[in-house]
Order: structure tokens, then sequence, then C-alpha cells
């Protein structure tokens, strides 16, 4: 009787390439025999189905033949159940020892380089160098207004002679002997599946495929050195505290021409003694006296744009707010600015003479 390979991976007849790969992950991961509770049997017929289902060509001879496509072979000259589990414990069963992951026609080493890491496709990333952080400390102005800084950190910088290709100017670049030219060099990693090869970057030539035939003198071959670096830095106008600027490529380098990390400017923001900053607007105490609070008057307040002259209005109240629109922080990213708020605070006298005090009395008959 035909095995129905469908019921088996628990998938419809109209099911996609991806999700017939999808169903034989999980049922493989759930009945691999040296997993606890795996069941040998179970996962036999599980590859079983997927060797078939999971070929394009055999899995349109299987949904036209049924149990003749069974009869004519099923599976063309795959190897046979025990060379598959001998591979898969790392048995060897395919010539060399160790597992190839090329079953039947059926990719498996993709779906158990998924599942476990493995596999031996190939990423092609360049190697990064090390992202830097630097503090540094503004006023309370240069926060606010925008200011150009230096600061000097000491990192692995590109060799300013060789260009960080670690080559003597001038030397030709021969074909790395450790990888043949190619940039990656194989591994074999072991997992419960058994050795399971995988490529990795080649670390004579770091990827690159190919080697200086001199060094470079200066820094050794490596194309990079260590040394003192001043790097100027525009702080933007509007920046806060703990806020940072991003310097793309600053950080430090890499062996052999690969990409510099970044530089990140954390910045840190001394308070003034008489601001408070509340995004982009800013706060102060305004103390005026008793009788400017009755009667009104013009004060000056101090701004970051500087010195103005501010009407108080009459019968003003203790914490009220005056507002001086455009005399705050400029809006990061933009020219325009935040609004300063004066706080009023009534300065009430802790002493006074008789004539004042009969001057208060007589007022307070009068309200």
């Amino acid at each position: 009787m035909s095995k129905d390979y469908y019921k088996i991976l628990g998938i419809e007849k109209s099911a996609s390439q991806d999700e017939i790969k999808k169903a034989f992950k999980k049922m493989a991961m759930q009945h691999h025999p040296d997993r606890p509770g795996g069941d040998e049997a179970k996962f036999k017929e599980v590859n079983e189905a997927y060797q078939v289902l999971g070929d394009a060509e055999k899995r349109g001879r299987y949904d036209q033949f049924g149990s003749d496509f069974e009869q004519q072979g099923g599976f063309g000259g795959a190897g046979g159940w025990e060379d598959f589990m001998r591979a898969a414990r790392g048995q060897g069963g395919f010539g060399d020892g160790n597992f190839s992951f090329n079953f039947g026609g059926v990719d498996l080493g993709d779906i158990f380089g998924d599942l476990f890491g493995g596999g031996s496709r190939r990423t092609g990333r360049k190697a990064r160098g090390r992202d830097i952080q630097v503090d540094i400390e503004l006023d309370f102005k240069e926060a606010s207004f925008g200011v150009e800084k230096e600061v000097s950190l000491r990192k692995q910088s590109t060799c300013d002679v060789c260009g960080g290709n670690g080559g003597e100017p001038g030397s030709k670049m021969d074909k790395c002997s450790a990888c043949g030219g190619r940039g990656q060099v194989t591994q074999i990693q072991r997992t419960i599946f058994g050795n399971m090869q995988s490529a990795a970057t080649c670390p004579d030539c770091l990827g690159r495929g190919e080697k200086p035939s001199k060094k470079c003198k200066h820094c050794g071959g490596d194309g990079i050195l260590s040394k003192n670096a001043g790097i100027k830095i525009k702080i933007p106008a509007g920046i806060n505290e703990g806020e940072a600027v991003r310097l793309s490529g600053y950080g430090e380098a890499v062996p052999h021409g690969g990409q510099s990390g970044d530089l990140y400017v954390r910045v840190h923001v001394r308070p003034y003694k008489d601001w408070e900053r509340n995004g982009f607007d800013v706060y102060s105490d305004l103390e005026i006296s008793f009788p400017q609070a009755v009667l009104g008057d013009k004060v000056e307040v101090e701004t970051l744009h500087g010195g103005i002259k501010v009407a108080i209005p009459e019968g003003v109240e203790h914490g009220q707010l005056i507002r001086l629109r455009s005399k705050g922080v400029t809006h990061l990213g933009r020219t325009t600015h935040g609004d300063h708020y004066a706080r009023v605070r009534i300065r009430v006298p802790k002493k006074i003479n008789r004539d004042t005090r009969k001057k208060l009395e007589d007022l307070k008959k009068d309200l």
C-alpha cells in the first residue's frame, strides 16, 4: 500500500515547498533518535517522506504514480537508511566520515544548518572595527547653540603608509595559500546530527583571498597601528544631557582594510545656576517685591539671548509664568528656538519699619 507522505509530515497535498521544509524541520527535531523521547522508526519515516516531497521532480512523480513510484525505485540511488544514520551520528557512511548533507538529492545541510547554526553558506561579511565611546562636557550655552570640540584618544587606526592593505608600498599581492584565494576555509562542527561542515573566514588573509608579498615595515603587515588621534567634532545646537553624536568610521580600524567602527560622543551638560531646561524651553525665577507685584513694573530677565526687558503686569501672582517667545534653546536640527519662562517669585520682607507697617495696615483695610 502506498504511504501517504503528506500525512506523515502533517501537511496538505497543496502545501508549498517552504511549508514542506518547515514541517520536516519540526518533525525531525521531534523524533530524532539522539534526542530525549526520539523515535528512530518515526524519524526514518519522516526522512523518507521528505526525500520525496522535498524534491520537486520526485514529488511530481509521487503525486502521479503513488505506489508505482515506489516500485520504480523511489529514491533514485540515494544512500540507504543505515548510511544516513551512521553519517548523522558522525560514524561515516559518505566517504570521508563527515555528513555532507546532500542525501537523496535533498539539501539536508541547509535544514540542519538552520536548526543548529551550521551549514556551509557563505556570509560574505567583512570584519568590522570596534565602536568607541567618549564623553565630553559642555556648558549650558554650548549645548544650546552648538559648538566644535576636539577630542584626543588613542585607538587602532589605518596605517598611513600602506593605506591599510598591510603591504610595503609597491609590493604585489599574492594568492593566500591557506584558503587558495577563496577567503574562506572549511571547519568541522560536531552536532547531534553528526559532523557538520561550515565555511569560516580564513584567519591568514582575513577573507581577502590574498596577502602582500612584502609586509609593510611601518605596521608589520597588519594594516593598522595604535596611535593618538585628534578628532574635531561638531556638536549640534540643541543637544541635551546624555545624548550622543555618532561619527561613522571614526572608531577602531581592523586589519587589511575592513570597515572601521563608529565613534560615539556622549554629551554631559553642566547646569547653570539660574536656568533649568525642559526640552527646548528654559525656566528661571524672577524675584520681585510686593509693591512691584501690586503695581506692575519693568524688569530685566537674563536669557540665553541676552538681557530682555519684561513688563510685570499689575496684580501678578506668585508662581505665575511670564513667557518670552523664542528665547530658549535652539531646536535640534533647526534654526528656531524654544521659549524662556520667567517664574514670578514675590519677595516678602521679614522685617519692616513702623511707617511701612502703618501703610500696609491701611492697605489691608482698603482691600
